[in-house]
């Protein structure tokens, strides 16, 4: 019997989602941390549970050719990937993506999945640093241990710098409740803006030291702000206007710098010209402000935060070419109040959007029912919220998610439903991390 601290001899036979690898031994199936498939490795036994373990690469007696060393703790948050080759990290999770679709979702792949690559230094612009007396970083997987973050080279190195800046000047000023902060910056990092998450109030003196940060242009807390807490975005499409985005630090926002363009353009060339788009957690308007300039859409956008639906209404109204309507409601309420095969009109913007302000969403009208996109949490769509989507009828779907697993399991209800797969196309936004993104086209059979 296999019990935690034991030590195998094991053939690493293929990736899981989440990113650990798979080998078996004594009939159970052990997830592998730090392995690369092909590999022959040994690794100690960190839990058992019901037909499967968990264990942690202790010596490699046979390595991959795709292994490299890193710099960085392999542990560290977003690093789980980065012993791996970067070709074969792509290979790898277009594997990940038709496994989960056959085991989970029951649906099978026409054809492999081709995963666009990203430089791995430097992508993020949205990342959470974590504050623990003197230590700053992210946390190691599975853990509240903080690591190194700067090794990781996931931010730019002056964002690190203004970072290490901040930290230090909290300890100056023996600031000690800050427990997180949350940094937004734009593509080209000439706005870079933190929030701190503080478990005690932070003093108005301490604001404006801290606000004046070399490196940032703005700050916010519970206890107050400093300079413009907002970034501002610009997507540029080839051939089309620019788009541009504002967005508060609390926002969520795709974080990838280097394949942000990429995305926005694939998602927007699914929907037809001129057509009627309902964007289901449409976050600051993203897509759906991309959809209305590029291929002149009308766009009922919908979203429950509030942070973030404040920046949808604001960037709805700079909308060109088509028009955004902007609701502020859950998924699972304006799906549920919309009748089967009808769609919210945007035909009358203004006076919408002044009914939007008190809790209010367009009226449905009569026509053709409207191409829906949907960017789910990491959790996926509630059931709520999918059988709304299913009942709405809409010819196409373009279904964009950072979660293989949960996007597997919702596409095969969707499949079951009268769904087929057009297509299926990938962005890596998290290199050196088992995490994809993935954009799904569904057409009504």
């Amino acid at each position: 019997m296999i019990s935690p601290g034991d030590i195998l001899p094991l053939t690493i036979e293929k990736p899981a989602a989440g990113g650990r690898m798979i080998a078996r031994a004594d009939r159970l199936v052990v997830l592998v941390s730090g392995a690369i498939p092909g590999e022959r490795v040994r690794a100690v036994v960190e839990r058992v549970g019901k037909g499967i373990a968990y264990a942690a690469v202790v010596d490699i007696d046979q390595p991959s050719s795709d292994r490299r060393p890193i710099a960085a703790d392999p542990r560290c948050g977003g690093c789980l990937y980065a012993h791996i080759a970067y070709p074969r990290q792509l290979e790898l999770k277009s594997l990940v993506i038709a496994d989960a679709f056959t085991r989970i979702g029951r649906v099978r792949l026409p054809a492999s999945v081709h995963v666009a690559p990203s430089p791995d230094e430097g992508y993020r612009m949205r990342a959470r640093v974590h504050v623990r007396g003197r230590l700053a970083g992210f946390f190691r997987e599975g853990s509240h241990e903080i690591c190194d973050a700067r090794r990781t080279r996931q931010l730019l190195p002056a964002t690190f710098d203004a970072l290490d800046r901040l930290v230090v000047a909290m300890q100056s000023l023996a600031i000690d409740g800050v427990r997180e902060i949350e940094v937004a910056e734009n593509v080209d990092a000439s706005h870079r803006v933190v929030h701190l998450d503080a478990v005690m109030p932070v003093v108005p003196r301490s604001l404006d030291l801290l606000g004046a940060t070399d490196g940032l242009t703005g700050l916010s807390s519970a206890d107050g702000t400093r300079g413009d807490v907002h970034v501002t975005d610009t997507i540029t499409v080839a051939g089309h206007p620019q788009v541009s985005l504002l967005r508060h630090v609390l926002s969520f926002f795709q974080g990838n710098r280097y394949l942000l363009n990429q995305l926005v353009a694939h998602v927007v060339e699914q929907v037809l010209p001129s057509s009627e788009v309902i964007d289901l957690y449409a976050g600051v308007g993203l897509f759906a402000v991309a959809a209305a300039a590029i291929r002149g859409a009308r766009v009922t956008a919908v979203e429950g935060d509030r942070v973030a639906a404040a920046d949808l209404v604001a960037n709805s109204r700079t909308a060109s070419g088509g028009s955004v309507v902007a609701v502020h409601q859950s998924v699972e309420a304006f799906v549920g109040s919309v009748p089967s095969a009808r769609r919210p009109t945007a035909r009358n913007a203004s006076a919408d959007r002044e009914r939007l302000g008190a809790g209010g969403q367009p009226a449905p009208s009569d026509g053709p029912a409207p191409t829906l996109i949907i960017d789910p949490p990491r959790t996926g769509l509630s059931r709520e919220a999918l059988d709304g989507i299913i009942r709405l009828g809409a010819p196409r779907i373009i279904h964009v998610s950072c979660d293989v697993a949960t996007l597997a399991r919702d596409a095969g209800r969707l499949v079951e439903s009268g769904y087929a797969l057009a297509r299926v196309d990938a962005f890596d936004l998290f290199p050196n991390t088992p995490h994809v993104e993935t954009v799904v086209v569904f057409e009504r059979s």
